[in-house]
């Protein structure tokens, strides 16, 4: 078996448009560390993201 020697960085596919840390961090009343926590592990995109926090039962603040 071959060992995959190839160190490029595997980029996530951004399903919808992207959020910024900022916007997400606002629409969901989060604090910036727990915020930027999400957003790094689990990346920008909106779709995700909301549904992540849908699973956390956690509702988008309207203003």
């Amino acid at each position: 078996m071959t060992e995959n020697t190839n160190r490029i960085p595997v980029r996530k596919v951004v399903r919808g448009r992207p959020y910024s840390i900022t916007e997400f961090a606002r629409k969901y009343r989060l604090d910036d560390d727990e915020a930027k926590r999400l957003f790094y592990k689990f990346g920008p995109s909106a779709t995700e993201l909301d549904l992540l926090m849908a699973a956390k039962r956690k509702s988008p603040y309207l203003s």
